[in-house]
């Protein structure tokens, strides 16, 4: 009953942000209760690729007819929207250049079976810096064990996946960067701490990444490059995009000026909506550079990784 219940309320919320719920199934058994998992696609697209979904699991428990639970789902699912235009709407860029898609994540987060006293939640990150010529996947991938603390715990909405993909995306970008998560062709999970470290008290919000109007032009022109140029054949990509501005401790004010930027240099060209923007053929003659740019990377962060965790940790 309460999964009936669970479905109608998403159909709806999915409705009002331009969604449809094209399936769902029961997902996750564990624990004391289950979960269900929404297969939610853009309104009108009678046929979606499976890289133009979005997986959205909840718990049955989960109390949707709360106000700031419900305010939190139709938010996340109205940016969902916006990012499912997007030619590969699960790829993110890093600050450092390395382009990622993130999949098979099983929320919500669950409690440690080490006896910690953390919550945890499994995921995958792959390298995208080209598509295979066979539609396949990447090799190079690290499969990631996300851990949230009691202190931190207490920030979070609720440990479900409209509350915490974002800041858990983030996380696991800025922890690439430091050169503590591996790319590798097979290997155990990685852990991922998600402590107060990225929280500020103070301020109420998340904390990732200091950068300037510089770097925060460069972050875009990136994402354009990748994940316009080279990983969606040219089509426009969402560069307002807030969960961005959180990674960059930025506002989408910004990046909005940013964009304007790149605009004027003719290194990204306007969308019907104002909030896209595809690579420009001036922007894609720099690949040689940002090639170089992603090796250099995978280089300095591979000797920072710490040896003790190349095997992953077998109690998560």
């Amino acid at each position: 009953m309460r999964s009936e219940l669970l479905a109608i309320q998403v159909e709806a919320a999915a409705r009002t942000a331009g969604l449809v719920v094209v399936s769902s199934e029961t997902g996750n058994e564990d624990g004391d209760s289950g979960t269900t998992k929404f297969l939610l696609a853009l309104a009108g697209d009678a046929a979606p690729k499976d890289e133009k979904t979005l997986l959205l699991e909840l718990s049955e428990r989960f109390e949707f007819g709360r106000p700031d639970l419900k305010d939190g789902v139709r938010l996340y699912l109205a940016e969902a929207a916006k990012r499912l235009r997007n030619p590969r709407p699960d790829c993110y860029l890093t600050l450092h250049g390395i382009p990622l898609s993130f999949g098979r994540f099983g929320w919500p987060f669950h409690e440690s079976s080490s006896g910690a006293d953390t919550s945890l939640v499994h995921g995958e990150v792959r390298l995208e810096s080209a598509r295979l010529e066979d539609g396949g996947e990447s090799v190079l991938h690290a499969k990631i064990a996300a851990s949230m603390t009691v202190t931190f715990r207490d920030v979070v909405g609720a440990p479900e996946q409209p509350f915490a993909e974002g800041f858990v995306y983030n996380a696991v970008r800025k922890t690439m960067d430091q050169g503590q998560l591996e790319l590798v062709k097979s290997g155990n999970r990685q852990p991922v701490p998600l402590t107060t470290r990225f929280y500020s008290p103070k301020q109420k919000t998340f904390s990732f990444n200091d950068t300037n109007e510089a770097q925060r032009k460069a972050f875009l022109a990136g994402k354009a490059f990748w994940l316009s140029g080279v990983l969606g054949e040219g089509a426009p990509v969402w560069l307002l995009d807030s969960r961005d501005a959180q990674y960059l401790n930025s506002t989408v004010e910004e990046l909005q000026k940013a964009v304007a930027d790149l605009t004027a240099e003719g290194l990204v060209q306007a969308d019907a909506d104002a909030e896209y923007r595809a690579a420009t053929a001036k922007l894609m003659s720099q690949r040689e550079a940002y090639e170089a740019e992603l090796e250099r990377t995978l280089a300095a962060i591979r000797p920072a990784f710490n040896e003790e965790m190349r095997h992953g940790l077998t109690n998560m």
